[in-house]
This record gives C-alpha cells, sequence and structure tokens, in this order.
C-alpha cells in the first residue's frame, strides 16, 4: 500500500452511526483514575503532559513514515533536533556536526553545548567516509543534513553511518528537507532522524511541530526520556493539526517538488545567475549521490547569483509579489530570502557571489517564474 493510501486512513475509527472521520482532541492536564493503586503505575499515562491518543497516532504516522521503532513528539523543529542530541551526549563528550547545518542547531551547539563541556567540531559535509579521521574516543554523536541547509550540499550518508557504526558513535540527521517522503536515512543507517514537522506535515505556515524518529526502540527510549526529563509536550490541538496535515502531504509535496525543479532548471540558463543549487539539478555537484540515495526532490533550492552588490539583490527580493520574504517552507505559499547575513561556514568553500533561497509552494509554476523574471530586472 502507498503512503498516501496510509495517510490517508491512518487512525480511521470503525464507521459506525455518524462517526468521525478523524480521531477526537482530549485537552487535559489531571487524569483521573478510579484506584488509587493505578496512580503509579509505570504502562499508563499519569499525566496530560505525556501525551493522549492523538498523539500516539501522530507518533505511529511517523514512524510508519521512516520505518522507526519509535518517534518523539516535540513543539519545534529545532527541539525535534535538540532533545536529540542531549539523549546522547555528556560532559567530556565530542560532537561532530556538518559545516551546512542549520543555523539554531549550530547555535545551539557551539553555545549551549560548550557551556556543558562539550566540544562540537565543524566538517566539511562533502567528507564521507573520511569522517573517521576525525573520530575520537571522546566523539558520540555525528549531527547530519542532507541536503544542507541553504547551500544544499549531499552527503554520503551511507560511508559516514558505517564509520559511526564501527566506533559506537550515534548518527543524527535533520531530514526536513525530504519530509522522509524522498529520504530514508533509517534504511541508510542513520540512528535518529528528525524533522520540523512546521513545514510540510504543517503545510499552511500557522503552527509549529517536530518530530524525531528513532531507529531502535533503545534510541526511542532514550530520546523519550530526555524529552520527559527536561519537561517536553505538545498541544492536542497542534498534534491534530499536523496528523491533517499528514492526510495531504504526498499530494502537497509532489507539487511543490515539481515546481522547485522546475524553476532550478530555468534559473540554471538565466544570465544573471552563476550556479543553482538543487540535488536534482544535474549540474549539483552531489547529484551522483542524490540520483542514488534519494527517489526525489524537496520544494526549496539556491542559486549563487552572479557578482553583484547587496543592494541589487536586496532590491530584487523588494520586488517580488508572489514570493513573501520570510523564513521557513512546506507552506502553501512560496517564500524567498537573501542568505548571505546568516552564512556561517567554517570549513567549506566560498560560493562566489550572493546567495538567495527560494521556497515554493502551490502557486501555479509560471506565476512564479515570471515574477522571478521581472525581479530580476533589478539587478543590473
Amino acid at each position: 500500500m502507498e503512503k498516501e493510501t496510509h495517510f490517508t486512513h491512518i487512525s480511521r475509527p470503525k464507521a459506525g452511526m455518524g462517526t468521525a472521520v478523524n480521531p477526537d482532541i482530549t485537552r487535559a492536564s489531571t487524569l483521573l483514575f478510579d484506584r488509587a493503586e493505578d496512580l503509579y503505575r509505570s504502562d499508563i499515562r499519569g499525566y496530560g503532559r505525556h501525551g493522549s491518543a492523538v498523539h500516539d497516532t501522530l507518533k505511529e504516522a511517523f514512524n510508519l513514515l521512516e520505518g522507526g521503532a519509535g518517534t518523539s513528539l516535540f513543539p519545534s523543529g529545532l527541539a525535534a533536533c535538540t532533545y536529540p542530541i542531549l539523549s546522547q551526549i555528556k560532559t567530556g563528550d565530542h560532537i561532530l556536526l556538518t559545516d551546512s547545518s542549520y543555523g539554531p542547531t549550530r547555535y545551539f551547539c557551539d553555545g549551549h553545548l560548550k557551556k556543558m563541556g562539550i566540544e562540537t567540531e565543524m566538517y566539511n559535509p562533502r567528507i564521507g567516509a573520511d569522517i573517521e579521521n576525525l573520530l575520537r574516543p571522546n566523539t558520540s554523536v555525528i549531527i547530519m543534513e542532507s541536503p544542507g541547509s541553504l547551500t544544499f550540499e549531499i552527503q554520503d550518508i551511507p560511508a559516514i553511518t558505517k564509520a559511526a557504526q564501527a566506533h559506537g558513535v550515534t548518527t543524527i540527521i535533520d531530514n526536513t528537507w525530504s519530509a522522509g517522503l524522498s529520504l530514508n536515512p533509517l534504511k541508510l543507517g542513520v540512528d535518529i532522524s528528525c524533522h520540523a514537522a512546521t513545514k510540510y506535515f504543517g503545510g499552511h505556515s500557522d503552527i509549529m511541530s517536530g518530530a524525531a524518529v528513532s531507529r531502535t526502540e533503545k534510541l526511542a527510549k532514550q530520546v523519550a526520556l530526555t524529552a520527559k526529563h527536561l519537561g517536553n509536550a505538545c498541544s492536542p490541538d497542534d498534534v491534530y493539526q499536523i496528523l491533517r496535515g499528514f492526510r495531504t502531504v504526498v499530494p502537497r509535496f509532489r507539487q511543490q517538488e515539481a515546481t522547485s525543479l522546475a524553476l532550478a532548471n530555468w534559473l540554471g540558463t538565466h544570465s544573471k545567475v552563476q550556479q543553482v543549487l538543487h540535488p536534482a539539478h544535474e549540474t549539483h555537484p552531489d547529484h551522483a549521490f542524490w540520483k542514488r540515495d534519494f527517489t526525489g526532490g524537496g520544494c526549496i533550492f539556491s542559486v549563487v547569483m552572479k557578482p553583484c552588490h547587496e543592494t541589487d539583490i536586496l532590491a530584487f527580493i523588494n520586488a517580488l509579489k508572489l514570493f513573501g520574504i520570510g523564513y521557513s517552507y512546506g507552506g502553501f505559499e512560496s517564500l524567498a530570502i537573501h542568505c548571505d547575513p546568516q552564512l556561517k561556514r567554517s570549513v567549506s568553500a566560498s560560493l562566489g557571489g550572493p546567495l538567495v533561497r527560494f521556497a515554493c509552494g502551490l502557486e501555479a509554476m509560471e506565476d512564479l517564474k515570471n515574477d522571478i523574471e521581472q525581479a530580476l530586472n533589478e539587478i543590473s
């Protein structure tokens, strides 16, 4: 059975007389028991912070999505990255973080973890099997993001996980770009796959959520216990909205994926564009890895513009009419941002020109193309 069929029917109650097609939302802090003996049982929920039936259903959906052994839910995508990291580290550890990582994850590792006595070392996202040379006796975690945030490097995931497994190192990946629909990292040996469910699964830019899917029950329990100890909780209303997004994520993803590649192909021929950074585009330097490990693309990509003044890039962004100016992606509306102010790299090569990222929504591709075309006139 295909995923879109599974997602349409997951947690549909047995039909009766006027049965609702979706699970109920349970809003509760206190949970009551009819026997005092049951109050301290460890095999049942004792408090509303521990979730409800709709939380269980969303976890089931993410397990199904990635073939995971267990999922923890979080109130944001960043939390879905940081809690799994915390579940695998201790003071004195050394961790490896891809130089192409999502900015807030980088700030968390460089700032918060440093105060905890944990050293973060950046590595080139294209390092592949040579990552083994960076492993130390106290290395506990390797953090990947494929493709990389903003610059879209594709990592050699099987080579990295092979080296990590040989040394007992946990691997974590931010898998938001693919929505788990075009990449299954757990099958490639990754231990924990993290999602900003805010994006594709929210789908409407009005809710924040995150999920971490673990490859084994042991890892899933470690993440869940860390989240419990740190007071993690997700609103049942938010969880319900993300579950609703699961129902339609496949057709939305397909349209946005097709639009992004069509725009990337067109921009790759434009006189004002130096390079297109889209893994599914055949000129991408890591296209072979993408073709090997992925079954499709995603809705965002970047372009390196030919050298020009920053005021030209700002004028271009400001001239866009259909692309909103804002962070995130995976929603119904298209977005564009100039990336240079947040582009922080330690061991990666310079791009040689201004970087602009496009996130494709559900508008018609031709309309988006025409919008970019007229805005490019602002660049001299």
